[in-house]
């Protein structure tokens, strides 16, 4: 378990919202939003494994996060963008609040946590957020919502940014 910092990702993966993913295979022109919610919770089923494994802890190099800090950052994404589709169903345009991903995995102290507490959290945080996508009116997917860094999103494109990332994370485990 490595206690040092990963370099951080400074990528724009909005691009991701518009176009496949040459690494991960996810294919936001092919994405029914309404099954967002299925998705999430078909995500949720796999990490339990990825947490049962004897190398959880180990980072495959110095800018690669461990099995376990990539499910503690799926978990803290679980909660962050359910909270930020309830800001977008609840208000007009609203600017969301800075998250640093790095500054939290540091914070959190992520690679220190229990797997099985992190697998039952993002398990729990699936079905919430799931339920959450579920909800979704059928006149509210085009609501809209800012990053401080001047992305838009609609919620639709919001749920495919949101999907690319915890299915991309996914991804990542099964390479390492």
């Amino acid at each position: 378990m490595s206690t040092v910092p990963i370099i951080p990702d400074t990528k724009d993966w909005t691009w991701a919202t518009r176009q496949p993913c040459e690494e991960c295979g996810f294919d936001p022109t092919a994405l029914d939003v309404v099954r967002t919610g299925d998705r999430v919770r078909a995500n949720a089923t796999g990490w339990a494994e990825v947490l049962a494994r004897p190398d959880v802890v180990v980072r495959p190099d110095d800018a690669t996060w461990s099995p376990l800090e990539y499910a503690c950052h799926v978990r803290d994404v679980l909660t962050l963008f359910r909270e930020r589709l309830a800001l977008m169903l609840g208000e007009d345009d609203p600017l969301f609040a800075n998250w640093d991903q790095d500054a939290t995995a540091v914070e959190q102290d992520y690679g220190a946590q229990d797997p099985a507490e992190v697998g039952t959290a993002l398990v729990r945080e699936a079905g919430l957020t799931a339920a959450a996508f579920d909800a979704v009116p059928d006149d509210a997917w085009g609501r809209t919502g800012r990053r401080n860094d001047g992305a838009v999103f609609s919620v639709a494109t919001f749920a495919a940014y949101f999907l690319h990332d915890i299915e991309h994370h996914a991804y990542d485990v099964r390479r390492v």
